[in-house]
């Protein structure tokens, strides 16, 4: 008898103290964190921007970073060589810059109905371009290219649309081009259960204020011009993702981007505009 009522009491104890251990409040989880910091990285054939390679056709190595805040606020980075400043122009106006570093900040705020409202603002820095508004050899030298611009975009689902403004006196190495706009319609869909997304773009560069190298022409006639974009983008494991686009632009015949053949006033000896494909893979970390 006294040995079953030993037996019963322990199993009584040992049933008492798993049920108050499952009675016991679990731990609260952490709170997410309000930061978040990513990277990417990517290969590409050539580098494209707004229409014109800035690569002469030859591959780019691209990456950045950027930091955001749960509040909307975000910070970043972003680099990639460059051979434009130098192999696009008259041996006068090359500058030996073969990098562009580019540094961004703004706010996002999230609207109704999916919309998304981003102000920010965003300095090109060309590190290593010598170019100055000074005189040599009796020709004017380009001014530097490192720009500065504010920009107001607007996104819902798979559209956006964005507005750039130069506040800057020299636009991309155009002098006296404050005021000078880039206007962004994008368009990058996604096929519904596939891991491709396909890519449409149109884009407006109006130049502002009259370069006194271009004479009596404006900034406007000679160096404005829309480009387009086409592509497809495929999802990889790990983060990859691989793509195929080409690019093409109204300035073949521009004083700006023109080449020799198309039109012999032109400043760059090489078209810098003229259609092309661009083919990458990139990772984001």
């Amino acid at each position: 008898m006294f040995k079953k009522t030993a037996i019963a009491g322990l199993v009584a104890t040992a049933l008492g103290s798993g049920l108050a251990q499952a009675q016991a409040p679990a731990a609260p989880a952490e709170p997410a964190s309000p930061h978040t910091l990513t990277g990417n990285v990517g290969i590409y054939s050539q580098y494209i921007f707004r229409g014109l390679t800035q690569t002469n056709g030859k591959p780019a190595l691209q990456g950045g970073f950027d930091y955001s805040h749960s509040s909307g606020f975000y910070l970043g980075t972003w680099g990639s060589n460059i051979s434009w400043l130098t192999d696009g122009a008259p041996p006068a106006y090359q500058s030996g810059g073969s990098l562009e570093w580019d540094f961004y900040g703004g706010y996002k705020w999230s609207l109704p109905s999916d919309v998304t409202l981003d102000l920010g603002t965003l300095y090109y820095w060309y590190p290593g371009d010598a170019n100055t508004t000074a005189l040599k050899g009796g020709s004017p030298l380009n001014p530097k290219a490192d720009t500065w611009e504010v920009y107001a975009a607007l996104s819902w689902k798979w559209l956006s649309g964005k507005f750039s403004y130069s506040v800057n006196n020299k636009t991309f190495a155009v002098a006296d081009s404050s005021g000078t706009y880039y206007l962004d319609l994008t368009a990058s869909y996604p096929i519904e259960n596939t891991p491709v997304t396909l890519i449409a773009h149109y884009g407006k560069q109006k130049y502002k204020g009259n370069d006194p190298r271009l004479g009596n022409i404006s900034n406007d006639t000679a160096c404005s011009y829309d480009d387009w974009k086409v592509g497809i983008s495929y999802s990889l494991p790990k983060d990859f993702t691989v793509g195929v686009f080409y690019t093409d632009t109204s300035s073949a015949n521009t004083l700006c981007y023109g080449t020799p053949s198309d039109n012999p006033a032109g400043t760059y000896p090489k078209d810098l505009s003229k259609g092309t494909g661009t083919v990458f893979i990139s990772k984001t970390f």
